[in-house]
């Protein structure tokens, strides 16, 4: 099992992902999604194209949404990187901000008080920004390797910040991909095709009202 870790950890860092964005009759119109995450939401082994942040601007486009979704998702990326990367994407104002960081601290055996703080740090800067951006929390959890309280606590983080932070939860980002080895490459740790559009599901279960209440608090706002 230590072996598995450390080579599932050693994957090298690759730069982020190029924004994907849904095309708008008034750019100046559109709303904006961050996506800060690791090698799940960067699509790892796949084209940017078929990871769920992109399958989302497909989402928001059918609905008649008009966001513009920034992928600021690194493979191999912790919550110390996550937050040493954010600032750079804050510079441009964000609507809704999706957080999906977590799970290689986890791996690495990072303590779970640091990958707590952490998350809230960047929750934080994120706040700081713009005290009105829609927070969405990507839920992780560890294989059950062992029902120790490690597990139970890393799993426990998610829902702790969401209630804390006033921010939406989605409780498993895996829920119907992980440890199916129809939805996973050979790894069996990265969705494939497939599992990437169960991602984009689960996501989208979660954004749509979100994306739906920011809009029309948009366009109320633009007739005041």
């Amino acid at each position: 099992m230590r072996g598995f870790l450390i080579a599932l950890v050693s994957l090298a860092l690759v730069p982020p992902t190029q924004p994907a964005t849904a095309a708008s009759p008034d750019p100046s119109m559109a709303k904006r999604i961050l996506v800060l995450g690791d090698s799940l939401s960067a699509g790892f082994g796949l084209r940017s194209s078929q990871a769920y942040p992109a399958l989302l601007t497909e989402k928001l486009r059918a609905a008649n949404l008009s966001f513009e979704i920034t992928n600021a998702s690194q493979t191999g990326g912790t919550t110390a990187g996550g937050l040493e990367r954010l600032p750079a994407h804050l510079k441009r104002k964000i609507d809704i901000f999706i957080l999906e960081l977590g799970i290689n601290d986890a791996f690495r055996g990072v303590p779970i008080a640091e990958i707590r703080n952490n998350l809230q740090a960047i929750i934080d800067l994120v706040k700081a920004r713009d005290p009105s951006v829609r927070i969405i929390i990507a839920g992780m959890q560890l294989p059950n390797y062992a029902a120790d309280d490690y597990v139970f606590g890393f799993g426990q983080i998610y829902a702790d910040l969401a209630a804390k932070n006033n921010a939406a939860l989605i409780p498993y980002l895996l829920e119907g991909v992980g440890g199916d080895p129809l939805l996973n490459q050979p790894d069996h740790i990265h969705p494939n095709v497939a599992g990437q559009k169960i991602l984009a599901r689960n996501v989208w279960l979660v954004l749509e009202p979100i994306a739906r209440e920011v809009a029309t608090a948009r366009a109320s706002a633009n007739v005041q």
